[in-house]
């Protein structure tokens, strides 16, 4: 797979089948992935892969979580700027839509939206999660380092024949990640990722969202 391929394939999956991932390929992804770019050669990235029988653990741990904690933990950091402007707010409210759109949930039906978001707890039936973390003393270079370094993972993943889901919903339950996983007090928890085999039948991965023209992002001065 060339990597045009790779980069124009790659969407969020958010339904998984349930076959198994071969550990020999996740490695491989991992280990490739480390060449991915970082200021300094810091390569500030720490990574966390669960699957069968802690993922299960995992999982019912944090249905549990959800039950007794519904709004979340503590958060460490703001997933979205707090006062969202335009065109950022109203991207963000078009690929929400699209979404719930596309399983027939409509933007009255709260409760069917939470379920769905939910979802992003069990890791959508996906076999494998994966979770980065980081040294609290890096700042906003090293966090760009480490959506480079999950960026390439999902990329390899892509020519893997697998299909991922970066996750950073799980700010919200930082305290219970980090206690699960044993982070020491010096790491943060970045972010989550699911990982498995898409679901094609799954109407949730019919649809893909949309990207703006390039000349509304981008500026050539003397090309």
């Amino acid at each position: 797979m060339k990597v045009t391929e790779a980069v124009r394939s790659r969407k969020s999956v958010r339904q998984f089948l349930p076959d198994p991932v071969d550990p020999a390929v996740i490695r491989e992804v991992l280990a490739n992935a480390a060449r991915a770019p970082s200021g300094g050669n810091l390569q500030p990235w720490h990574v966390h892969v669960v699957g069968g029988a802690s993922l299960a653990n995992f999982k019912a741990l944090m249905a549990a979580r959800i039950e007794t904690a519904s709004a979340g933990e503590a958060m460490e950091y703001d997933v979205y700027p707090r006062e969202l402007g335009s065109p950022y707010r109203e991207r963000r409210y078009e690929v929400g839509e699209d979404l719930y759109r596309s399983i027939g949930v409509a933007r009255e039906d709260r409760p069917a939206r939470l379920r769905q978001f939910a979802r992003n707890y069990a890791f959508f039936d996906a076999p494998l999660a994966l979770f980065c973390s980081v040294d609290r003393q890096m700042g906003p270079p090293q966090w760009a380092d480490l959506g480079m370094f999950m960026q390439t993972v999902m990329l390899l993943l892509r020519e893997a024949g697998l299909h991922s889901c970066a996750q950073e919903c799980w700010a919200r339950y930082a305290q219970t990640v980090g206690a699960f996983l044993a982070l020491p007090p010096e790491r943060m928890l970045f972010s989550g990722m699911a990982i498995g085999y898409e679901d094609p039948q799954a109407p949730i991965n019919g649809w893909r969202s949309t990207r703006v023209p390039l000349e509304t992002f981008a500026d050539f001065d003397g090309i």
